[in-house]
């Protein structure tokens, strides 16, 4: 057998663990159990019985058949836990199985003390509490409808009845094991409905209040009063179904209150509204006008119980509204040219006042249209418009594009200006009336031509072209360069402010203008032009002739008019030049040895023209600056010079009359033989160029050595002395003898004209070589004469010849 703890809610099912016997509530009641168990094999009959825990009394037992599984325990203590528990017995009295359970019975049944009804839609109960009741169930029945509320404790209310209709009332209290059963009933009746207001103020001093039919009512009362308390309440009873209270202040709010009564007086449910009366109407409507925006601010002084404001203008058809909630409003895109009715109403809940007293608003003319303009002459503009609505008079302005503005004020409908070239001109025309200024209407610009370059100038000229410069002009966005010489016609169209006039004709005058150009307005062909010529034409040179060693003259062709020629010879020495207004100049001083590149030039106040094609010249080369001659050998002279400018060979030439010595050589220097000794000869050099040009070169004259003396002899002389003696060559010769030994070296120079010389203390016994040389007028002493060994000894007065070495000239 089970045992449970604690209390049992209804329909807990108690099973024993070993035999599968169960029992379980379903339903209790202050004094009623309701229970049902499982059915188990081999039962006769169940036994149950209920026993009271904490109380005294007698358990309660009860007996049933097999056939019935359910069962109720009566005559129980109310608000009391019990022991249930069943037994299954067999035919001969063993208990077969048993279940048991815990189980609180419901609270004593409550009495309704009263019921009576306040509100349409609900009815109040109060009774005395109940011991252990936690909480009730009241119920409300209406034939076979009916509604249950649960409540904690007294008083407690049935809510959602219908008004005017009598309901059964009834009370069960309630704990956690169950309810009890009702209570006996009372009868209690609901209150009318309220009656349902419909509720306005057609005016800012009355209100109308209308209602529905209400059941079961008889007569209705109606109340208002401020509800701010000020003032004092309004009353009326009716049997009608609507009132209307006047002589109410206007824009204040009122509190509505009405009820129902039945036939026997008594009152239904109230029904409070509050309702605003209409507001009167503003007063003291100003209107500003701002003809810049075209807008008008509306003000007024306003009015109590206003919530918003509405403000109207209308013209004609059109109409424009604003709304505020404060004292001023803006009316925004009003019509230029237009006249206006405003006029304000003040809106509440409630309604609208009546409007006020339209005000007149004049707006400012609109913007002056078809607007021309027209250049009658260079310089002058005609500006005209259409007449428009509400214009009084009319300002146009013209504002160049450089900042400077003018006007003109007038009544009509065109003005005159003064205009300049290259210059765009924005015009706009407002039209004035008291209300202000017209709207900016169209703001057309008028571009005049371009002003014209008249300070061009060329700042290059040659033979076929002419560069043009000028400075830049205003409105110009091209430019136009033309050059007419009588001929044809050269153009040149650019944007920069430079024109180059290509393929001209040389020595010509050329018409040039310049046209400035816009794409708007075109060209300005009103521009002047000015005279330029071209360069001369280039020269032609027919030949060049050389004159002389640094002379050239040059001839050309001569055609251009009042013309100065200028020749230039240019070559690594330099340049040289001549000048001509013929066809002929001569160039001087040419150094020679140079090569030279010719070319003429010609030269007008027009510039200068292209040189001509350029002619070689080659000048004779140069003579050398110093030539020295050398005698060698008495036969033999060497020549040598200075390298001279362009030469490539030389031919050196000594000439007499007893013959010439000549040398071809590509050196500057060459040995010339068969010199004749004692001769003087004519110098001259033949200086000549790779390509064949010679200069003749001359020089002092040259005169050769004496010949060297023949049949030398010496003899003893006394007191050791030796005489020299020779054969002297023809003329006045002067010589010099020298004589050379182991033991000194002795010299002696007899006077001019002898051929001989003494030698005084020369030692003897040794051997000499003896030299006996011509002396040259100028220069060093001669070495190349023969020389002779002699021997002198010391025995007697002889000197002898010992040997000859070296050549001997011939005698």
């Amino acid at each position: 057998m089970v045992m449970t703890r604690g209390l049992q809610l209804s329909d807990t099912n108690i099973v024993s663990a070993n035999t599968g016997f169960s029992i379980s509530i379903y339903n209790v009641t202050s004094r009623n159990i309701y229970l049902r168990w499982s059915k188990f094999s081999g039962a006769f009959s169940y036994r149950i019985t209920a026993t009271p825990m904490n109380t005294v009394g007698h358990p309660l037992l009860a007996h049933f058949n097999d056939v019935p599984v359910i069962g109720v325990l009566t005559l129980l203590t109310p608000n009391t836990v019990h022991t249930v528990k069943v037994e299954a017995i067999d035919k001969n009295g063993i208990i077969l199985a048993e279940a048991q359970t815990m189980q609180l019975t419901a609270p004593e049944i409550p009495a309704i003390d009263q019921a009576y009804s306040k509100l349409s839609n609900s009815i109040r109960v109060e009774w005395a509490a109940v011991p252990g009741a936690t909480s009730y169930l009241l119920t409300a029945q209406d034939g076979e409808s009916f509604i249950e509320t649960i409540v904690i404790n007294s008083p407690g209310t049935v809510t959602g009845l219908k008004a005017a209709t009598l309901y059964k009332i009834t009370i069960r209290s309630i704990n956690s094991g169950g309810r009890s059963l009702p209570s006996p009933s009372k009868k209690a009746k609901t209150v009318l409905a309220a009656p349902v207001l419909s509720v306005s103020s057609p005016s800012y001093d009355s209100i109308v209040v209308s209602w529905g039919a209400v059941y079961m009512a008889v007569g209705f009362s109606v109340s208002i009063m401020r509800s701010d308390g000020l003032g004092s309440m309004m009353k009326e009873n009716t049997t009608h179904t609507s009132l209307v209270f006047t002589s109410l202040d206007p824009g204040t709010l009122y509190t509505i209150k009405a009820h129902a009564w039945n036939v026997n007086g008594i009152p239904g449910d109230d029904f409070t509204y509050n309702q605003i009366t209409s507001p009167h109407a503003p007063s003291d409507v100003q209107v500003a006008f701002d003809s810049g925006t075209l807008r008008a601010t509306v003000s007024w002084i306003p009015t109590e119980g206003t919530l918003n404001y509405s403000v109207t203008a209308s013209s004609g058809a059109s109409e424009l509204n604003c709304s505020t909630s404060s004292t001023s409003c803006t009316l925004s895109s009003l019509q230029c040219g237009s006249e206006y009715s405003v006029y304000v109403i003040a809106n509440n809940d409630a309604g609208s006042s009546k409007p006020t007293d339209a005000v007149s608003l004049k707006t400012v003319p609109c913007a002056p249209g078809s607007i021309t303009i027209e250049e009658d002459n260079p310089g002058k503009l005609s500006v005209s418009w259409s007449n428009v609505d509400l214009g009084d008079y009319y300002v146009v302005f013209v504002k160049s594009d450089d900042g400077l503005e003018v006007h003109c004020n007038t009544s009509h409908t065109q003005c005159h200006f003064q205009s300049d070239c290259g210059f765009t001109y924005f015009i706009s025309v407002f039209a004035y009336n008291k209300a202000g200024q017209s709207p900016l209407g169209d703001v057309l610009n008028y571009t005049t031509a371009p002003c014209c370059p008249s300070d061009f100038y060329p700042v290059f000229v040659s033979s076929d072209t002419v560069e043009i410069v000028w400075s830049p002009v205003r409105g110009a966005e091209m430019y136009e360069t033309k050059a007419v010489d009588g001929v044809g016609v050269v153009l040149c169209n650019d944007t920069a402010t430079i024109c180059i006039l290509s393929a001209l004709q040389c020595n010509t005058q050329y018409n040039i203008t310049v046209y400035s150009y816009s794409e708007i307005r075109g060209s300005n062909t009103s521009c002047v032009s000015k005279y330029v010529a071209t360069a001369p034409c280039s020269p032609e040179i027919k030949s060049v002739s050389q004159d002389d060693l640094s002379i050239i003259s040059v001839h050309w062709q001569a055609n251009n008019d009042e013309t100065i020629y200028t020749v230039t010879a240019r070559g690594e020495a330099g340049l040289w030049r001549c000048t001509s207004s013929g066809n002929s100049c001569s160039i001087t001083d040419l150094p020679c040895g140079s090569v030279f590149s010719v070319s003429a030039v010609a030269i007008t106040t027009a510039g200068q023209s292209l040189p001509s094609y350029s002619v070689p010249l080659e000048t004779a080369p140069c003579c050398p600056n110093d030539l020295t001659v050398t005698q060698v050998m008495q036969s033999i002279t060497n020549i040598s010079w200075s390298v001279g400018a362009g030469a490539k060979t030389y031919i050196t030439i000594l000439e007499s009359p007893k013959g010439p010595a000549k040398c071809h050589t590509l050196q500057n220097h060459c040995l010339l033989g068969c010199i004749t000794c004692g001769t003087t000869y004519t110098v001259s050099l033949k200086v000549i160029s790779e390509t064949g040009l010679a200069s003749d070169c001359t020089y002092q004259d040259y005169s050769s050595s004496a010949c060297c003396p023949s049949g030398v002899k010496l003899y003893r002389l006394r007191n050791n002395g030796i005489r020299i003696y020779w054969r002297a060559s023809a003329g006045f010769i002067k010589y010099s003898t020298d004589l050379y030994g182991s033991k000194g070296n002795f010299t002696c120079t007899p006077t001019s004209g002898l051929s001989y010389c003494d030698v005084t203390e020369i030692p003897c016994g040794d051997v000499y070589t003896v030299v006996v040389s011509p002396v040259p007028e100028k220069g060093s002493k001669l070495t190349f004469c023969p020389k002779k060994i002699y021997s002198v000894t010391c025995s007697g007065s002889s000197v002898g010849m010992v040997i000859y070495r070296g050549k001997r000239n011939p005698e």
